[in-house]
């Protein structure tokens, strides 16, 4: 979908009218050319089939767009576009309410199909009452947007209308409001934001030869946005690895309120529903020429499922905050660069039923359940990673080479049990025999285990684990663990150091 959006999306259209700013009183003329111009720059072509001009309004007929990228072509014609002239200098953007999107989209071949049809879905845009406000001088514009609603809506799929296949597949946001800015010349820097007070989705899908149905309608409220960048000279984006390397650079960050989701299905075998919500949510991203960050969360969502393959009334299950991120470098270097690898899940639950199905004496204790690792480092790479044909030429061989790694933070709590643990090593890359293949590593990780081995003796109570198997894990703690404070609590240092392991100051290898 992101063809789509980089033609008829709100803040996309935005980017390209708000660069045809040139001086203090912005003409409708220089704001289709810059529009023109801009698009040119993430590969767009940009016609209009008639152009006129009565008193201060500039008035374009059948717009059409065209872009093709990575085999995907998109077109689209706008029936009518009006710039205005204002009495304060800028210009006033109108246009009509609904227009048509074609895309044409490739498929993977496989072996039964080696040269299969694209795939060619027909969509309406829909934004009735959408006003648009381009203003600026020689080295700054901006543009201010505002509409009801903004509609995608799923029309054709393979020429076949949508409707006569029972299909429904759309996307609404409401209150939709922004700006868009750019300074500069040559270098150009932009800044953007985004809101929609609701997003809404619906699909839904009936098979009249086999009976079988299914609808999904989603919703969040409160939506947010904002991105800054750099864009140099003439690149554009339609070389992202040019672009990047020549200084462009791009971070943005996303949020979005209470959220929910609904679904149900039905065929021939198979009936099920569901249900989910979330507080809210983050998305984060950015990128320059040597590195690329990524990341996200939710907090507080719960999940309901329940179906005829369910062997229980329903599927119940909940967390408090889930959370990722990640850091890496994108281009070759002789000197190491930052690398950083976020997950955290935290007070996970699940239902009763699913705890019965393999413990129902309730053994275990049902406590949520924690999982992160928060972990570092450095690392050099050989190849660039945003260069498609370095990366080809790689094979299996590795992109570069790891060179420190920091365990900040390591903690899983599960059934009762709690494992924690912090780290740091370094690696050396010209030794990859004394430890099969791995760069020769130097440091140590420390360990604290409370409860392990009353898990122990709850999995063999029920069953899970012969007696003979924890034996063997009781001796392996053994081995790389010690008693530590309290009761139930082991700790270990595994220590790596020259070119032998050891744990607790034994060395075992």
């Amino acid at each position: 979908m992101k063809y789509f959006w980089t033609l008829a999306g709100t803040t996309a259209l935005a980017t390209l009218v708000a660069a045809g700013s040139a001086s203090a009183d912005v003409t409708p003329e220089q704001v289709w050319r810059g529009w023109q111009e801009l698009g040119a720059t993430y590969g767009q072509t940009l016609t209009a089939a008639n152009q006129s001009r009565t008193g201060n309004t500039l008035r374009l007929q059948d717009v059409r767009l065209h872009l093709a990228q990575d085999g995907t072509v998109m077109e689209s014609t706008i029936p009518e576009v009006n710039m205005t002239q204002r009495g304060d200098g800028s210009v006033e953007i109108t246009m009509s309410p609904e227009f048509p999107v074609a895309m044409t989209i490739p498929n993977e071949p496989d072996a039964e199909n080696p040269a299969p049809e694209p795939t060619r879905l027909g969509l309406a845009m829909r934004q009735p009452g959408m006003v648009m406000v381009a203003s600026g001088d020689e080295r700054v514009s901006a543009l201010a947007f505002d509409a009801p609603s903004t509609t995608i809506a799923l029309t054709e799929v393979d020429g076949v209308p949508a409707r006569s296949r029972n299909l429904r597949a759309e996307v609404t946001l409401s209150d939709v409001a922004g700006t868009y800015r750019t300074e500069g010349t040559g270098t150009r820097t932009i800044t953007n934001d985004f809101t929609a007070s609701v997003a809404e989705m619906v699909f839904a899908m009936t098979d009249p030869d086999q009976g079988g149905r299914v609808n999904i309608r989603a919703s969040a409220t409160d939506l947010k946005g904002n991105s800054s960048g750099t864009m140099v000279g003439p690149l554009g984006m339609t070389d992202l690895a040019a672009a990047l390397q020549g200084g462009a650079a791009s971070n943005g960050s996303f949020t979005y309120g209470p959220a929910t989701l609904e679904f149900d299905f039905a065929d021939a075998t198979d009936t099920g529903k569901g249900s989910a919500s979330a507080a809210g949510g983050n998305l984060d991203v950015s990128m320059s020429g040597d590195s690329l960050a990524y990341g996200g969360g939710t907090r507080n969502v719960n999940l309901t499922v329940s179906g005829s393959q369910i062997p229980f009334p329903q599927f119940n299950m909940s967390y408090a905050e889930a959370a990722f991120q990640l850091v890496t470098p994108l281009v070759k270097s002789e000197a190491a660069q930052d690398f950083r690898l976020l997950t955290r899940l935290v007070n996970l639950k699940v239902s009763d039923e699913i705890w019965t199905m393999f413990d129902p004496q309730k053994q275990l204790p049902r406590d949520p359940a924690t999982l992160v690792l928060d972990a570092r480092g450095k690392a050099r790479l050989d190849v660039d990673l945003i260069d498609p044909k370095a990366m080809e030429a790689l094979g299996d061989r590795a992109p570069g080479q790891l060179e420190a790694l920091d365990v900040d933070d390591l903690k899983l709590t599960i059934a009762g049990a709690e494992l924690t643990g912090k780290g740091a090593f370094t690696f050396d890359n010209s030794d990859t025999t004394t430890y099969g293949g791995v760069p020769a590593p130097t440091g140590q990780l420390d360990l604290k285990l409370v409860g392990g081995n009353a898990l122990i003796d709850r999995l063999v109570g029920m069953g899970f684990v012969p007696q003979e198997q924890a034996m063997a894990a009781r001796m392996m703690l053994g081995m790389f663990a010690r008693p530590g404070e309290g009761r139930d609590t082991l700790t270990s240092t595994l220590e790596f150091r020259d070119k032998g392991f050891y744990a607790n100051g034994q060395r075992l290898q």
